[in-house]
């Protein structure tokens, strides 16, 4: 037997002592804990406390227990939720040098729950509509990274809220597979499984008088599929641009994308035929905490919040498909952003009035008057362009911050004193 541990795996150490000569299921060490939330599995599952932390330990055979060791590794490397993979045992005998199977271990999921839990023990009434929407997100954010499941059920995930609303970890991926994109064809088998698997799942828990009487089984699984689709399509479908309005409709199309949780990757601009005309195609990820920051700082030099970040990258993605379109072949990605840098934000930031200039720092100027720009686009129904877009902030907007938000409140406010209550403002 041996095994293998993903670094840093310090705080695992104690479960080397774990009698791993013995099946699984015939364990009986002081560790072993009960978790009540736990989801249902084909296989035999335990936990195990150790070190202040929990882990599943999962029996399997040798093949897949690799597999899906390599396959949740690949996830973590790709930021898409999943239960954190610890290590496998494998070659595992028993006593008399008979073979066991395989165990992979991975971190319990805390404060998460299956979703049979929740359903017997609903807060706030049945969290149907939540539970799909998580699933849904967990389902298209699988794809695409280019990862066909094979086994996407209700069952196979754990449920953890998140500011208010549900979020979904894959845990099983045993029957998973990674691809550099996925065909048609595999996602439609994923996404029908999945319609087949929650139906099925919708009718036990109305056998165990859990479903709420009004909600159908089928009803659900369609339902799953339908918003599967739609956020699909959002996230991925081609559009048609028309060169007077083409930079206000690729910052609307990166704004809903934003709200829907994900961040945009590349945009291309394609010639659609028309005179002028061409195809929005967008490519997406999803981003760890702080890259926008870093991403922006590393293109630009500029030093912005996270959010501002976000702001600024899509401005600079809608401006290289403008430079792209216009010359007719590609831009690298530092070339748009200081061509972007001198003739689109320099531009703007010299343009504030000097009297206005202590009222928001510049960084958070362009970035409303990037927001002002499409909430004037908006209302007209065309793209009013960035200068026209400033020049109605730096006159209508810019001179009405309230004096305790602005640059100059801000550089007057006494540093908090170490070790004592904050300053007075």
């Amino acid at each position: 037997m041996h095994f293998v541990f993903t670094p840093p795996a310090d705080a695992a150490g104690g479960l080397l002592t774990l009698p791993w000569n013995e099946p699984l299921e015939e364990w009986a060490d002081d560790r072993l804990v009960e978790i009540r939330q736990r989801g249902l599995s084909r296989h035999v599952v335990r936990f195990v406390a150790e070190e202040g932390q929990v882990y599943a330990l999962k029996e399997l055979d040798g093949r897949l227990a690799r597999r899906e060791y390599r396959l949740l590794r690949a996830l973590r490397d790709l930021k898409v939720p999943a239960v954190e993979v610890v290590g496998i045992a494998i070659d595992r005998t028993d006593t008399a040098g008979g073979p066991l199977d395989a165990i992979l271990v991975t971190r319990f999921l805390e404060f998460s729950s299956s979703y049979r839990n929740l359903f017997a023990n609903p807060r706030g009434g049945h969290p149907t509509d939540r539970l799909l929407d998580a699933l849904v997100e967990l389902l298209v954010r699988l794809h695409l990274a280019g990862f066909m499941w094979g086994d996407c059920s209700l069952s196979n995930v754990l449920f953890r809220m998140d500011a208010g609303a549900f979020a979904a970890y894959l845990v099983d991926a045993e029957t998973a597979e990674l691809h550099p994109s996925l065909s048609e064809g595999q996602r439609s088998y994923d996404v029908n499984l999945a319609r087949e698997r929650i139906a099925g799942e919708a009718f036990d828990l109305r056998a165990a008088g859990t479903l709420p009487a009004e909600i159908d089984p089928i009803d659900i699984a369609d339902e799953t599929v339908r918003r599967y689709e739609a956020l699909w399509d959002e996230l991925t479908r081609e559009e048609l641009l028309h060169p007077d309005d083409q930079r206000y409709r690729i910052g609307e199309r990166l704004r809903r994308i934003n709200e829907l949780g994900f961040d945009v990757d590349e945009v291309e601009l394609l010639d659609a035929g028309g005179p002028g005309e061409s195809r929005l195609r967008v490519r997406t990820r999803v981003a760890e905490p702080g890259h926008h920051r870093r991403l922006l700082l590393s293109r630009t030099g500029l030093v912005a919040q996270e959010n501002q970040a976000r702001r600024l990258l899509n401005d600079i993605a809608g401006y290289r498909g403008h430079l792209e379109r216009e010359s007719g072949r590609p831009v690298p990605e530092v070339v748009a952003a200081n061509r972007w840098l001198a003739e689109v934000y320099e531009p703007i930031v010299r343009a504030v009035p000097p009297a206005l200039r202590d009222r928001l720092d510049e960084v958070e100027i362009f970035h409303e008057v990037l927001e002002h720009r499409w909430f004037l686009s908006e209302e007209s129904g065309r793209d009013v362009g960035t200068r026209t877009a400033a020049r109605d902030y730096f006159r209508n907007v810019l001179p009405h911050v309230p004096a305790e938000l602005t640059l100059t409140a801000a550089k007057a406010r006494p540093e908090p004193r170490p070790g004592g209550p904050p300053a007075p403002r």
